[in-house]
């Protein structure tokens, strides 16, 4: 059995996923590199099964209709046979230097006495154009190189989550947890760490800077503009994150507190693009949205709304909108969260 499966969702990927494919091939025979081509228009299909040809037993296409990001994500579980699964962005790539701590540490955790669900490392916003680049650690929420559980994490403040770029999950948790993402629909990532937290038993950190998530393409799907452009998408996976918390009894406080704080953040993201929007359309979606939070659990409503972050984003008025925006950019230089 392979240690790590890792998927490559790529579409229209031809300019930058070798760079990805290489950074990845190091791992050799332990890792398994899940190419898989979404309908893409351009070589991108062509360099994947070059790869596969040249690195057979490492190396896998697979060719689909397009489906989006998440169902990307989803033919890379489907296919997957490593004992932990991660999923590497085609214009990202990982550390030279990281990536065979990365590995070994998998390898005595799958010896070892313990079960562990979740694999933590840092990555490292690498934005075009600025020279030192914003290192994302959890040195102060976990314990290092030991196996943990949710009652000996300490705080994780704000801007300080786990998300998929740190992540690497159990393959098996994944399939068992019945994770599958949303087709033709972006910020599914936020999704693919979410869903499984409530299985999660058994978490390690490896203080390594493991991934570099690229910053800088005018298309790419974080840049506010084309944010706010599918600002639809945006609104189905908040309304499924809600979903999943509403009315769910987590028994661990310290769990549900961080699912709570994490719904928080993407809520707030979904409102202030809402509000940036500026149209009547855009102000009535982002009322519907905590409708429909209200509607779905009252009292998790009630904390989100009574909260900071609730609070500065549903101040009335046109002034209000702007004191959202305002403090929303304050928010988020102050903690390099893009």
């Amino acid at each position: 059995m392979k240690i790590l499966s890792v998927a490559i969702p790529c579409y229209n990927s031809e300019k930058y996923m070798e760079k990805c494919i290489e950074s990845l091939l190091p791992g050799g025979e332990d890792v398994e590199i899940l190419i898989v081509d979404d309908g893409s228009k351009d070589r991108t299909a062509e360099i994947a099964d070059a790869y596969e040809k040249k690195y057979p037993g490492i190396v896998k296409a697979i060719h689909q209709e397009n489906g989006g990001h998440g169902e990307a994500v989803n033919t890379g579980l489907r296919n997957a046979t490593g004992l932990y699964f991660k999923v590497v962005d085609s214009d990202d790539w990982v550390d030279a230097s990281a990536y065979p701590k990365i590995l070994h540490a998998l390898r005595e955790l799958a010896g070892g006495p313990q079960t562990v669900d979740m694999v933590i490392s840092n990555f490292v916003y690498d934005k075009v154009g600025v020279r030192r680049k914003k290192v994302m650690q959890y040195r102060a929420a976990f314990p290092k190189e030991k196996v943990f559980g949710w009652e000996q994490v300490r705080h994780l403040r704000i801007g300080h989550y786990i998300l998929m770029h740190s992540v690497i999950y159990r393959t098996k948790l994944l399939r068992e947890c019945g994770l599958v993402l949303p087709k033709h629909t972006f910020y599914v990532d936020n999704l693919f760490v979410f869903q499984p937290l409530p299985y999660v038993k058994n978490m390690y950190y490896i203080d390594e800077t493991f991934y570099h998530y690229f910053i800088g393409r005018e298309d790419q799907s974080v840049n506010e503009v084309v944010m706010i452009g599918r600002i639809d998408q945006q609104i189905r996976v908040n309304k499924l994150m809600i979903d999943i918390l509403a009315g769910q009894k987590i028994a661990d406080k310290k769990l549900r507190k961080y699912m709570i704080n994490d719904l928080d953040i993407i809520t707030t993201v979904s409102s202030i693009m809402l509000i940036r929007s500026g149209t009547k359309e855009a102000l009535e979606k982002k009322k519907e949205l905590w409708q429909y939070l209200k509607k779905a659990d009252f009292a998790l409503y009630y904390k989100l709304r009574r909260g900071i972050m609730g609070r500065t984003m549903n101040l009335p008025g046109k002034s209000g909108r702007n004191l959202s925006v305002a403090a929303y950019k304050i928010t988020q230089k102050f903690f390099g969260f893009n």
